[in-house]
């Protein structure tokens, strides 16, 4: 089934152009345009104005206004007034509210998708009718925090997140840990470092389990930091579980990707390797504290050599490397000046909002990818194909590339 699994991949894109020709649009009947604040879903940004967008006509607005007027009116007595008691605890900035919100988004249950996104809907008109009273710039500030296991993301968060908590900052952590390649299962141990800041009644800690899902991060992680704004939390910290060189998923759902690494952390080759180090937008040098000192101003200095020779990412910004030290405080405030410079110059220069509108579009097609893939993998056809060629494969009657080139065949033929 791995072998299978990875050639699937291959076809995503080609799987979702034969569906989207199988069908062609339906006629979208004229509606009345009508406000359904009172449902819990605002339509105000689907005017039927005319759209710039090439291919985007007040027809597709009206559709989709329908869809979402669709799921509100098919909720129950109870789906309704469960999803208000949530809406209403969350803006009102309730731990607890926010924790099963978070929950409901994370489940795989069909109908609890469907409330979930019914949720997110409510909540994205809130947060746009924030950014509007702020000028239109964002209320809460993103940040990715990622590196190899062991380099102190946990510590490093606990030391930050109680700065900055005292500093009057509604801070939210959302922590993701590895799953079991066997079991499936989760340790959560990410919050047992954070004893401090999870006793902060201005901070919420949420470990996640990453599932499978590779990057680091979960694949809700996206509407969980959205949930967290909608809540009041001004800093939202994405702790992913500890990543190599190709695993940087975070920083498509982020403004600002910190990329820890300890003292040992190789030569100047290491910093000149692409991959994560070419998104980092700061390099944060940790456990600069006793023995440990020398060696991080080394790799201080190598790093800050081996950026110079990658391409930059922003015409306005140059990434930095910072020291730091989680158990001695010592570089904490130094860093947490890098971000707040960060996030004033990417604000200024309107790039941090440009930023966030295509990573609306890459967790786009993320997911479809992935609902693809699973339409796919639950088709009648290629279902009833599929233990007849894994058996060939396993036995090396054929290769794992045919295997899949016939899967797809039998899925495109009914």
């Amino acid at each position: 089934m791995p072998h299978i699994y990875q050639k699937m991949r291959r076809f995503d894109f080609s799987l979702l152009r034969h569906i989207s020709s199988l069908h062609s649009p339906p006629a979208v009947p004229s509606v009345t345009r009508t406000c359904c604040l009172h449902q819990g879903v605002s339509t105000g940004s689907l005017t039927c104005s005319r759209s710039t967008i090439p291919g985007y006509s007040c027809q597709h607005r009206r559709g989709v206004s329908t869809v979402i007027r669709q799921h509100v009116e098919d909720l129950s007595g109870p789906e309704q007034r469960l999803l208000n008691k949530l809406y209403e605890g969350l803006i009102g900035g309730q731990r607890a509210s926010l924790a099963e919100c978070i929950t409901l988004v994370e489940t795989q249950h069909p109908r609890k998708k469907e409330l979930a996104q019914v949720l997110l809907q409510r909540v994205l008109a809130y947060r746009r009718e924030q950014e509007s009273r702020n000028g239109g710039k964002p209320v809460a500030f993103r940040v990715g925090l990622s590196g190899p296991p062991g380099a102190g993301k946990s510590s490093f968060i606990e030391v930050v997140g109680k700065m900055l908590t005292g500093r009057g900052h509604k801070v939210s952590v959302l922590a993701v840990d590895p799953s079991s390649c066997t079991t499936g299962g989760s340790l959560m141990g990410d919050k047992t470092r954070m004893t401090e800041l999870s006793r902060d009644m201005n901070a919420f800690i949420r470990p996640s389990p990453a599932s499978g899902t590779l990057g680091g991060v979960t694949r809700t992680t996206n509407e969980a930091i959205v949930l967290c704004e909608g809540a009041g939390y001004d800093i939202v910290l994405v702790e992913t579980i500890g990543v190599g060189q190709s695993e940087f998923a975070v920083a498509d759902m982020v403004d600002m990707f910190v990329l820890l690494i300890p003292p040992a952390g190789g030569d100047e080759l290491q910093g000149i390797k692409r991959g994560i180090i070419e998104r980092a937008d700061l390099v944060v040098v940790t456990k600069s504290d006793g023995d440990l000192v020398v060696p991080a101003r080394r790799i201080q200095t190598e790093y800050t050599s081996a950026l110079k020779l990658l391409r930059r990412q922003s015409k306005f910004w140059n990434p930095k490397v910072v020291r730091s030290s989680s158990h001695t405080g010592d570089g904490i405030p130094e860093v947490w000046a890098k971000m707040e410079l960060y996030r004033d110059t990417m604000l200024a220069s309107g790039e941090l909002q440009g930023r966030r509108r295509a990573q609306q579009k890459v967790w786009m097609w993320s997911l479809i990818q992935e609902n693809v893939l699973c339409h796919f993998q639950n088709h009648p056809s290629v279902r009833e194909a599929l233990p007849h060629l894994e058996e060939r494969v396993t036995k090396g009657a054929i290769s794992p590339g045919l295997a899949a080139d016939l899967l797809v065949k039998a899925f495109l033929s009914s």
